[in-house]
């Protein structure tokens, strides 16, 4: 929170001769100020006691005001006071409000005006500061024009809009018998040094500011969090409190670091899939508003990192802003791509830094809300005892006033005509009757008995005196214990305050961990990439050359030489990586599944090897040599296979001596799958003539495994959550929604999933769905049992009515439901268990099912699913290619490999 422009000290100081700097060392020098008869330039000049010029050296000025400077602005601009977590123009603000407030509205205007009678800085800087305290609706009641933080709209000027103190600051911040109160800048008023807040205000409101040398960054926490955590303080429990913000979003604050320096707080905006071509922001990170984050994708959108069609902002009351995409640009591709490249993701850096003692304090939330809540105990029993004296001085009084009206003694004073006699009469009238009085009588309980009018004595009642006594003696019982019990009476105070003003101020912020976006993975590849094989260059501008693929300024390009050469470097507009490119693709140094088939020749006439690898951990723009390192060696076949797929390849060879079999055949997946620096097998040691694709063929790879984490909500293939299954390249994922969406979708890891998801799971074709839901409509409740006719394609399965609803689904081949039923009148009807399977027979998509009942239900649960056999999947046959079950290939008496 930047609340004030910073002021600059400028001394003038254009005419210094050298000669006024010179200070003769010898010279013992108590202080900067040396009185001189001078008139020369250099100085500066004031009067002294007795009227003369006094005049202060600049040098020795120099030495202190930047100093001086410094530490004013530490302690009376940027930093809050950890007592009650304002700094100075917050707390004269407040201070400025309870003494204008008489329960209605007043003019911004006049009170900024009113404060400046304590804050020498300026009107702007107390109107900034009233907004943006105003703004986060907790100690200010405004009306009008406050502005939007949801927008960045400013606030109307300040003669427009309206101000008091909310009930929760009346309650909250002032208690004026125990403030410490100091005098104004000009000595003429009475300010506050610290408001008594009894509430961790600092965390509640957070607090920003640059000083001279530190700063101070303490985000705002949730009002209610923040109560329940100092009753475990009171109680001794531990506790944990994580920022909560305004504009709402979702945090990931597994950084956090109690908010000390190094934390760090990742805020993402929450966006959902609205339609296949629309996307909605529905709120923004901390620190952002509508207006920057609509500017940052539109810088987003023009420099190429993401596509799309056109933005519409329709926040109001609440964000929504509409990403219109165009027609097969991925929406959860877009969604990263939004969190990677725009601010649609913020990273927060918190710093605890306060001020305790006139002294920069760094330490983190959970000290700072013990520091608050021992200091609000504090202040607690500072006003116990405060009442506790005043009810024992009313009680004294009272008791006194009865004595003297009850008994007469009134009349003891009637021919006394003295002060001092009047005054020892009724003391004398007392003394009988003041055993159980708990103080001494004093001349000023004297005198106030003596200024009871004559109305009141006349008109006195012995009962209710009484009665008075008696209420007071039972509320001095009640501080006196919760003096004795003050833990729980703070206890009871906070609970209280959680009662009155915790409705409302629920947690804003969804607290979730993060999952990393890989830049290259989500990047909109809207640049061509071009290649000259001959030459050996590759790059975006060679637009005469031959076209490669799709790609973006932040892609990696792997490079294969005829030499056997290869090299990983990033794309520009023109490099030379080497001459005869024999292959290039965009790099993904994640990727572990495509594998490279190679048969390389080594030296100009040595044997031939073929070999398959992956590449992995490579350095950018260094060469790495594929074959054995001979020189003349050359790669005589090569291809790449996204998903390791082994092709059967035939080798002619050329005619040498006497060959009797010049043609033969080798299945690649006869092969191990090792590293790119493995010599490989022996393909033949005949020269090679020629090599055909005899047959292409399927992935070796084992199937991959796919895990769902419900923490970040994503899928991973690193054993993170529940296992889905073992996924080849044509299986999917089917997901169905409460709300009566279902799709089935290829299980990408960029994939996005709503909170509504009540199935995830792989998806076998041929396995039914079983379904209960409540037509809004026709009320009535149907089962239906179907097969998903279409893939890729979001779609409801449940009759669109606003009242229609999804009550249970179940992906088992022969499942079980009960019906539970409420009671009616007092009578129970007994639950129905229905076997599905035999209930209704498996119809289409569209559907709408067989009724269920005609009756209300109050349950619906599934039971254990009836025995089935769950056929076998057909998988195509595979090897194992880890390296121990794959030795190397054998030869013939003709020196070929024997694979077959």
């Amino acid at each position: 929170m930047k609340d004030e422009e910073e002021e600059n000290i400028n001394p003038e100081n254009d005419n210094i001769n050298s000669e006024d700097h010179a200070i003769d060392e010898n010279q013992e020098v108590e202080s900067d100020e040396v009185i001189e008869k001078s008139t020369d330039g250099g100085h500066f000049y004031d009067n002294n006691d007795d009227g003369a010029d006094t005049i202060t050296k600049v040098t020795g000025m120099y030495k202190d005001w930047f100093l001086d400077y410094a530490s004013y602005v530490i302690l009376e601009r940027a930093v809050p006071a950890i007592e009650d977590g304002f700094k100075p123009v917050q707390r004269r603000i407040m201070h400025s409000l309870k003494e204008l407030d008489d329960g209605r509205y007043n003019k911004v205007a006049n009170v900024v005006g009113h404060t400046m009678q304590y804050h020498p800085h300026g009107d702007a800087s107390i109107g900034d500061a009233m907004v943006q305290i105003g703004q986060k609706e907790l100690l200010i009641d405004c009306q009008g024009n406050w502005g939007n933080i949801l927008t960045g709209d400013s606030a109307a000027a300040s003669r427009y809009i309206e101000a008091r103190l909310s009930k929760f600051a009346l309650e909250v911040l002032y208690s004026p018998k125990i403030t410490d109160w100091g005098m104004s800048y000009d000595g003429r008023r009475a300010e506050p040094n610290n408001l008594p807040v009894k509430f961790p205000l600092l965390l509640a409101s957070g607090a920003e500011g640059i000083a001279v040398g530190l700063s101070t960054k303490v985000l705002p926490h949730n009002f209610n969090e923040l109560i329940d955590a100092s009753v475990k303080i009171l109680k001794g429990k531990p506790f944990t409190i994580y920022p909560d913000f305004m504009t709402q979003g979702i945090a990931d604050v597994s950084n956090y670091n109690d908010g000390m320096r190094g934390g760090r707080v990742r805020v993402r905006a929450k966006i959902a899939q609205l339609d296949k071509n629309t996307l909605v922001i529905t709120q923004i990170p901390f620190s952002t508003n509508t207006t920057t984050l609509i500017d940052s994708i539109l810088k987003a959108n023009d420099k190429g990192k993401i596509k799309i069609k056109k933005i519409e902002d329709n926040t109001a009351a609440n964000v929504e802003i509409l990403i219109h995409l165009y027609p097969g640009v991925s929406p959860d591709k877009t969604i990263d791509a939004l969190f990677a490249f725009t601010a649609c993701e913020t990273s927060v850096a918190p710093l605890g830094c306060v001020i305790e003692d006139n002294k920069p304090l760094f330490v983190g939330v959970s000290h700072m809300l013990k520091i608050s809540t021992a200091r609000t105990v504090q202040l607690l029993k500072s006003e116990l005892e405060i009442q506790l004296s005043e009810l024992e001085e009313q009680w004294h009084f009272l008791s006194l006033e009865r004595i003297f009206i009850e008994n007469k003694i009134y009349r003891d004073i009637e021919e006394k005509t003295t002060r001092e006699d009047v005054i020892q009469a009724v003391d004398d009238g007392l003394k009988p009757h003041i055993k159980h009085l708990k103080r001494a009588i004093t001349e000023e309980d004297i005198l106030r008995l003596l200024d009871i009018r004559i109305m009141r004595i006349s008109k006195f009642d012995s009962n209710k005196a009484q009665d008075k006594i008696e209420a007071l003696e039972g509320s001095i019982e009640q501080v006196k214990h919760d003096l004795e019990h003050l833990i729980d009476f703070a206890i009871a105070y906070f609970v209280k305050l959680k009662e009155k003003y915790g409705k409302g101020r629920e947690r804003q912020t969804e607290l979730r961990v993060f999952d990393d976006i890989e830049a290259t993975k989500v990047v909109l590849r809207n640049t061509k990439l071009y290649v000259n094989r001959e030459e050996g260059f590759v790059g975006t501008s060679l637009k005469k050359d031959e076209y490669v693929t799709d790609c973006s300024d932040i892609d990696d390009v792997i490079v294969f030489l005829r030499d056997g050469n290869m090299m990983i470097t990033k794309v520009d507009a023109k490099t030379f990586v080497g001459k005869d490119i024999i292959h290039i693709a965009i790099f993904d140094k994640s990727d572990k599944r495509t594998i490279n088939n190679v048969i390389y020749r080594d030296g100009k006439s040595g044997p031939s090897y073929i070999k398959r690898f992956n590449v992995s951990g490579v350095t950018r723009d260094k060469l790495y040599d594929l074959t054995n390192g001979t020189k003349g060696s050359q790669i005589l076949y090569f291809t790449s296979n996204p998903n390791g797929e082994a092709e059967v390849i035939t080798i002619i060879l050329r005619q040498v001596g006497s060959i009797k079999k010049l043609k033969f055949d080798i299945d690649f997946a006869k092969l191990a799958i090792k590293g790119r620096g493995s010599k490989g097998n022996l393909a033949s040691k005949y020269p090679i003539k020629k090599i055909e694709i005899k047959e292409k063929g399927i992935s070796t790879l084992l199937p991959r495994k796919v895990w769902y984490d419900d923490t970040v909500r994503r899928l991973n293939v690193d054993g993170r959550g529940d296992l889905l299954g073992e996924f080849r390249p044509s299986d999917k994922i089917l997901i169905v929604q409460q709300s009566g969406k279902l799709k089935v979708v290829v299980p990408e890891l960029t994939t996005h999933f709503e909170t509504d998801m009540v199935v995830l799971e792989k998806w076998i074709p041929k396995k039914p769905i079983s379904a209960i839901y409540y037509d809004g409509e026709k009320e009535r409740y149907y089962l239906k049992r179907f097969l998903v006719e279409t893939e890729n394609k979001e779609e409801i399965f449940i009759t669109e009515h606003p009242n229609s609803q999804l009550e249970i689904i179940s992906t088992d081949y022969r499942p079980v439901a009960e019906l539970v039923f409420p009671k009616i009148k007092g009578v129970q009807k007994e639950s129905v268990t229905i076997d599905i399977e035999g209930f209704i027979a498996v119809k289409g998509f569209k559907a709408l099912g067989n009724q269920l009942t005609t009756d209300k239900l109050k349950q619906v649960n599934m039971l254990d699913p009836l025995p089935y056999e769950v056929p076998e999947e057909i998988v195509p046959v595979r090897n194992n290619t880890g390296d121990d079950d794959n030795p190397d290939v054998q030869l013939d008496e003709d020196g070929q490999a024997i694979l077959f």
